[in-house]
Formats: C-alpha cells, sequence, structure tokens
C-alpha cells in the first residue's frame, strides 16, 4: 500500500474512483485507520464520497469498533442520500449487528429494496452474534422460501445457532440441505464437526473432521476445542500433534484450546511441555495466552506457577490477564491475594469486568468485604449486570444477611429467568427451600415464563425437600409448554425423581431424554446404588461408556461408590482400570472414592495406593484415608495421617473429626478420645454431634469402661440419641453387664422404636445369661410392631 500511496500523489488530477480505491485497499489490507486517514484526506482534497466510499469507511469502522465515527458516518450517509445503496446497507447492517444494536440492524435490512446475499448472510450472522437464535432460524426459513439461495456462508451460520442450542437433530436436516444444494464446503463442513462436538457426540464429530478434503485452520481448532470440552485431553494432544505434522498455520484461537485441555491436576506432565513449546513458538507474548497459561496452571492445582507467570508479563500486562488472575486466585480459595490483586487493579487504573467481581464475591465470607465490592459494582454501573446482582446477593445470603439479599433482588428493574433461578437456588442452597417455592409462585404472577434453567433450579429444591408431588408437577407444566427436555432440565428431572425415591420415573424420563448426557447418568447410578439395585448401575454405566462418552469424575465417582456397596470386588476393580486408562485417577474426588471402595472390600493396601495416586489430595481425600485406616482398626496410623494433614495446612472439618474419633474408639485409645473431641471445640469451633460423642462412648466401652460411659452419656451437652445408647447397649452385651445393657436398650427404643437392632442385641445379652423368659418377652415386643430380625448373608 506504500507504493499504492505513492503512486496516487503522482496522479495530476485524481478522482472519486482513484480515491475509493485507496480507501478499499487500505480496508483490504486491514489497515483500517489508514482507511478513515483517507476517507478525510478525499474530503479534503474536495471530492464528494458516494455509495462506495461510505460503504468502505463504514467497514473500517466496524473493523476498529469505533461506534462513534461510524455513527457519524451513518448519519453522513443518510444526509447525502446514499442510505439506498445496497453497498451501503449491508455495510450499515454489519456495523450495527456488531455493535450489539441488532434491531436497528434488523430495521435497516427490512427498508431494503433488494437485500442480496450479503445482506441476508450479514443480519443472520448478526443474529447469531447476538444470541437471538429465533431469529436466525426465521431469517434462514425465509430465504430458503424466498428467491435468494442460501449459501455455504448461510448454512455455517444456521448450523452454529444449532451447535449452540445443541439441536442435533435439527441440525442434520440443515446439513442434508445444504448437502443436497451443493453448498457443502470447507465452512459448512467445520460447522458440522462444531455441531457434533457441542452435543457430546465426539465420534461422529470425528468421523466428520477427517472427512473434510483440506481442513483450515478453524477447522484443526474446532475438533481440539471440542475433545477439551468434552474432557477428553489425551485425544485433544493427538490432534494438536497430528495439526502441526500437517504443516496448517497454528493461531493463539488453537493454543488457548490446548492449553485448556492441560488444565486439570491429571496432566502436569503435559502442561510443562505445551508451555514449553507456547514460549518456544512465540505465542507466549500474546495476552490470550499468557491469561490461557495462567488459568491452565490454576485448574491444575499449581496457583503459585500461575501467580509466577502473572509476574513476569509485567511490560505486557492487559485487563484481562489480571481479570484471569483474580479468578484463579478466588477459585483456588485465596481470598486474601485476589482482593490485593483487585485493589492494585483499580490503583492502576484497570477495571476488574463482571467475571473478577463475581468469581471474587464467591470466596468471600465477610459481610464489609461484601458490602464494598456492592458499593464499587453502584459506582461502576457492574450491579446492572445480571451475573454480578446475582453473585451480590447469593453472597449476602450467605453471609446470612438474607434481608440484604432479597432487598437487593427487588431493586433489579426487570428480572430474567437467570435472575430469578439464581434466587430461588440461593434460598434452597442456604436451608429454605419452601421459600424458594414462594418465590417461584411469585415469578408465575409476575408474568415471567420460566425457562429449562429456572425450572431445573425448582427441581433442585424438589429433590432437597424431597417433594415427589411437586417433581410432578414441575414435570407436567413443561410438557405442557413444550420446553425441551434436554440439559439441563432433563438431567434436573432425573435428578428429582431419583432423590425422591421413584427409580422408575427417573429411567422413564432418562430414557427419553433426546440425548445421552453423563450428569443424568450420574444422578441414576447414584439412585441405584443408594437403593440397592447396583447391578443396574453398573449396566448404565457401561452403556455410557460403550457409547462413546468420556466418563466425569462426578458420574466415575458414583459408580465407585456403587462398587463399594458391591459383593463383587471385580467390577470395582474394571472400573478402576477405566480410570486409569483415561486418567482420572489423580482427581481428588475420584481418588477418595476409589480408597473408600478398596477400604470396604477390606484392602488397606490399595486404599493407601489409591490415595499416592491423587495429584494434590483435598480435604476429602484426607479423611476417607484416615475414615479407612480407622474402619480397619488401624488407630495409630489413622492418628498419623491426620496429623500429617494438619502439617499440609488442611483444617478438619466434623466428618475428619469424626474419622479420628472412630481411630481412637476401634483401637480403645480413650485419653487420646478425650483430647481429640476437646479439640473439635477449643481449636476448630467446631460442636460435636451424637455421632462423634458415640465414638467416644465406644472407645469407652471397649475399654470395659463401661459405667463411665453411661456418666458420659448424661452429661453430654447435647441430648443423645438411639446410636449413642446403642453404642452402650454393644459393649454391654461384649461384657455381660445385665442390669446396664436392659437401661441402654430401654433409651435406645424410647428414641427409636422402629430400630430392630436394640431389640436384638438386648435378647442375645439376655440370652447369653440365661434369662429366656425375657428373651421371649423381647421377641413377642418385637412382633408386636412388626419388627423382623433380618437373616444373615454370606456372599461366599
Amino acid at each position: 500500500m506504500v507504493d499504492a500511496a505513492k503512486l496516487f500523489d503522482t496522479i495530476p488530477q485524481p478522482d472519486v474512483v482513484s480515491c475509493n480505491i485507496m480507501i478499499s485497499g487500505y480496508k483490504q489490507n486491514r489497515l483500517f485507520e489508514d482507511s478513515l486517514r483517507f476517507f478525510s484526506k478525499m474530503h479534503f482534497l474536495g471530492f464528494e464520497a458516494n455509495e462506495i466510499s461510505y460503504g468502505s469507511v463504514l467497514s473500517a469502522c466496524t473493523a476498529l469498533q469505533a461506534p462513534l465515527f461510524s455513527e457519524l458516518v451513518c448519519c453522513h450517509t443518510i444526509k447525502m442520500g446514499y442510505f439506498l445503496y445496497e453497498v451501503v446497507q449491508s455495510a450499515l447492517i454489519d456495523s450495527f449487528s456488531k455493535s450489539l444494536r441488532f434491531e436497528d440492524a434488523y430495521k435497516v435490512f427490512r427498508e431494503s429494496l433488494s437485500a442480496n446475499v450479503y445482506c441476508w448472510n450479514t443480519i443472520i450472522a448478526g443474529a447469531l452474534r447476538n444470541q437471538d437464535y429465533g431469529s436466525v432460524f426465521g431469517l434462514f426459513y425465509e430465504m430458503c422460501g424466498g428467491f435468494q439461495k442460501p449459501d455455504s456462508y448461510t448454512y455455517s451460520s444456521v448450523l452454529a445457532a444449532c451447535a449452540s442450542l445443541e439441536k442435533l437433530r435439527f441440525g442434520k436436516a440443515v446439513q442434508a440441505r445444504a448437502i443436497k444444494c451443493g453448498a457443502e464446503d470447507v465452512f459448512v463442513s467445520t460447522a458440522i464437526v462444531d455441531l457434533y462436538a457441542k452435543c457430546g457426540h465426539m465420534a461422529e464429530a470425528k468421523e466428520a473432521f477427517y472427512g473434510i478434503q483440506k481442513p483450515s485452520v478453524v477447522s484443526w481448532t474446532v475438533m481440539l476445542s471440542g475433545f477439551t470440552k468434552s474432557n477428553d485431553a489425551f485425544s485433544a494432544l493427538e490432534i494438536f500433534k497430528e495439526m502441526r505434522r500437517s504443516g496448517v498455520d497454528i493461531n493463539s484461537c488453537t493454543v488457548t484450546s490446548v492449553i485448556a485441555a492441560c488444565g486439570r491436576p491429571s496432566m502436569v506432565c503435559e502442561a510443562s511441555q505445551i508451555h514449553a513449546w507456547v514460549f518456544k513458538s512465540g505465542f507466549y507474548l500474546e495476552s490470550s495466552v499468557a491469561a490461557s497459561l495462567i488459568s491452565m496452571y490454576s485448574k491444575s492445582g499449581d496457583i503459585d506457577l500461575s501467580e509466577r507467570i502473572f509476574e513476569d508479563l509485567d511490560d505486557i500486562k492487559m485487563q484481562n490477564i489480571v481479570n484471569v488472575m483474580v479468578s484463579s486466585l478466588s477459585q483456588n480459595k485465596k481470598p486474601g491475594k485476589a482482593i490485593r490483586l483487585f485493589t492494585r487493579m483499580l490503583q492502576e487504573g484497570l477495571r476488574p469486568d463482571e467475571f473478577s467481581v463475581c468469581n471474587l464475591l464467591s470466596v468471600l465470607d465477610f459481610l464489609n468485604l461484601v458490602k464494598q465490592i456492592h458499593s464499587y459494582t453502584i459506582k461502576t454501573g457492574l450491579v446492572l449486570d445480571l451475573t454480578v446482582g446475582s453473585s451480590l446477593f447469593t453472597m449476602y445470603s450467605k453471609c446470612g444477611n438474607l434481608e440484604e439479599s432479597f432487598s437487593l433482588f427487588q431493586e433489579i428493574p426487570v428480572k430474567d429467568n437467570a435472575c430469578w433461578a439464581s434466587m430461588i437456588s440461593g434460598y434452597n442452597e442456604y436451608g429454605y427451600p419452601r421459600e424458594a417455592i414462594g418465590l417461584f409462585g411469585e415469578m408465575l404472577a409476575d408474568g415471567t415464563n420460566p425457562d429449562e434453567s429456572t425450572l431445573a433450579a425448582v427441581l433442585t429444591v424438589c429433590s432437597s425437600l424431597p417433594s415427589l408431588p411437586r417433581g410432578k408437577e414441575i414435570h407436567g407444566y413443561a410438557l405442557r409448554a413444550g420446553i425441551d427436555m434436554g440439559m439441563p432440565l432433563g438431567s434436573a428431572l432425573v435428578n428429582t425423581y431419583t432423590k425422591c425415591g421413584s427409580l422408575k420415573l427417573a429411567r422413564k424420563v432418562y430414557d427419553r431424554l433426546p440425548e445421552m448426557d453423563p450428569v443424568s447418568c450420574s444422578s441414576l447410578i447414584s439412585g441405584y446404588s443408594q437403593h440397592g439395585f447396583i447391578q443396574d448401575g453398573f449396566l448404565l454405566f457401561r452403556d455410557m461408556v460403550m457409547s462413546g462418552f468420556t466418563m466425569d469424575s462426578f458420574a466415575v465417582s458414583s459408580i465407585l461408590k456403587a462398587g463399594a456397596l458391591s459383593e463383587e470386588s471385580s467390577l470395582g476393580a474394571q472400573v478402576h482400570a477405566y480410570i486409569t486408562k483415561i486418567g482420572l485417577c489423580t482427581e481428588p474426588s475420584v481418588g477418595s472414592s476409589l480408597l473408600t471402595m478398596y477400604a470396604k472390600f477390606g484392602s488397606i493396601e490399595d486404599c493407601c495406593k489409591a490415595f499416592s495416586q491423587i495429584n494434590g489430595p483435598d480435604l476429602i481425600a484426607w479423611t476417607a484415608l484416615i475414615a479407612s485406616y480407622a474402619q480397619h482398626g488401624k488407630a495409630n496410623e489413622a492418628l498419623q495421617m491426620y496429623n500429617l494433614m494438619k502439617e499440609k495446612g488442611f483444617k478438619p472439618d466434623k466428618v475428619t473429626l469424626l474419622g479420628v474419633l472412630s481411630a481412637c474408639s476401634h483401637g480403645g485409645l480413650v485419653e487420646e478420645g478425650y483430647f481429640h473431641l476437646k479439640s473439635m471445640v477449643k481449636d476448630y469451633g467446631i460442636e460435636p454431634d451424637n455421632r462423634h460423642y458415640a465414638c467416644m462412648v465406644d472407645a469407652l466401652g471397649r475399654s470395659g469402661r463401661l459405667r463411665e460411659a453411661e456418666s458420659f452419656i448424661n452429661n453430654m451437652p447435647i441430648k443423645s440419641d438411639a446410636l449413642v445408647w446403642g453404642t452402650l447397649l454393644s459393649a454391654c452385651r461384649l461384657y455381660e453387664d445385665v442390669e446396664l445393657g436392659k437401661l441402654a436398650a430401654k433409651k435406645a427404643i424410647e428414641l427409636k422404636p422402629s430400630d430392630a437392632g436394640a431389640y436384638i442385641s438386648l435378647s442375645n445379652i439376655l440370652a447369653e445369661v440365661g434369662e429366656w423368659d425375657e428373651v421371649e418377652e423381647t421377641r413377642k415386643l418385637m412382633k408386636g410392631i412388626g419388627l423382623q430380625k433380618e437373616p444373615g448373608r454370606s456372599s461366599v
């Protein structure tokens, strides 16, 4: 363009045509600022711009994201009478669409006398960009029924809308039409790959991808991103390696996708290799790539490395990078550092975005800090963002300030479905399910029609109550309203019916889901295991795996819990082999479930091996290991692990301390038990419940200190339950203390008359000392209230 500019200066009498050539040339070479400068020079030279000039300069303004200048050019275009020209109208439609002014774009389109294919494609792309999928499909139908024939760009836009909505069946129909019309090219083929990938059908996506003769960089990136989002990191890396071998130019979008694939604890080695390649290839200096690296190490559990990368980027630090760092610190439960960086952003003139604010709010549990962030959002206008508003009233609820939470909710002028769903979920999450149901009633009275996300939130409330009738009512409403039963509504229905104990209805809904999904599968597997249908759970898991789905950590944890309840250890071993293959053994939630399963099977060695494979074990994993040692009578080892856990910086919770006290009781370590029971309140501010006191009673009972155990129960700060007295009753049987046993049995039966265990233990004590008349009376009493002893079983 330098030579073109020199040549233009040599023209003795330049005209409008030569000026337009220069403006268009600068635009085509992506020198948009030069294009605008030459437009100004054209006016300075005394030439009057025509429709070609205005069309080119409007496109340049759009590319530069200069809405103010676009507005000035638009007004001048209308004033000069060039508004009705196709080239100007196309540029205006594109400009308005990309400025999030879709209504204005649509108005220009409708006023166009003879919209060409480019205009149609521009308005459809604008609707897609503004997530107005109804307009995308409506315009497509209108175009197909008119005189303009859709081209490959049209089909790729419509397929992108199908992918966003995960409408696979409709997408396949669009694909068939594109093939029939001869419009299938690399753009359409790539859109088809994206459709299959976003719908979770990676096998079909892979087949469609390899059907493309010359895949573009976009095609490769879509395929790689699909594997990443489906949690198949190894396939994503293989695609990336194949892409590099093919010689296709890699762009920053490709790099961010492959980095995202490595953002998990099990991919530490691969993450380091990708990081080295990024540094070597020069992509390191691009802000989006640097932000992705920070996020990758954060999700891998190495937040320290994320911080080091961030500190090394002083000269290229940009707002998006700082926002990612604030979010990463928040997600890794580093509120202090997140707040300091947030403050530093403000001091350096950077503006935290809504994602940073929401992530920061999610880790705050101090009301004054929440109020300060609230003040900042009011000053910057971020409070008007629905996600920020939702986060604010959620955090007020979390801090126990439900009045402020609801007040903030009421101040939102126009409440959409996301807002209602968030408030309903907030009430339910913090223990107010009935108020959440009442809020749903207010929503309906307000005239807002609930969408699938809101109904899914209400169904979660039904699961919490649990309330099968209300769940059925929501199901009926969704069917009458014709709401799609895919994600998330279908999954929520399966979960609700499962939690309410209606497994037949849950399976019926699951079988009718438009697409199989791991979330619904996990809920159903969990339901099967809880209700004793272990084999059904394993068959469902097998079907999902054989269908090509890569199961996530939640699904695998559910099936491992089912495996722990199974009498066949081989089923659990098969699942272990599968998760080793897909690399989930290092995930804390999976590792915890795995070691719990092996503990149930009696293999403490396998428990320790499962724990050692976890990359960065969390509190749940440590608790599971302590409980496993306790269960096998290895009290000293359990207490050693507890001390090591504290040295690693973990603070025990109620469940952890229950495992510690259980270890003390199994090992007969009475004094240690007393120490840890007192430590709960003194060191951690945790009030013991009946389960903790029952462990102490068990420790005293195993040591033969029955009277001390009785005194301990009578002096408990909370009311003892049937579990506590039942524990003493078991100790009385062991030491044949009939009188105390009778007292313990009487207390246990009074507190829980439907528990056959107390009657059976009392009967056994009486039988061992030969009091057969009382044995007979106890058994008659059991029969009188409909209780019976369950016969023993053996798996041998």
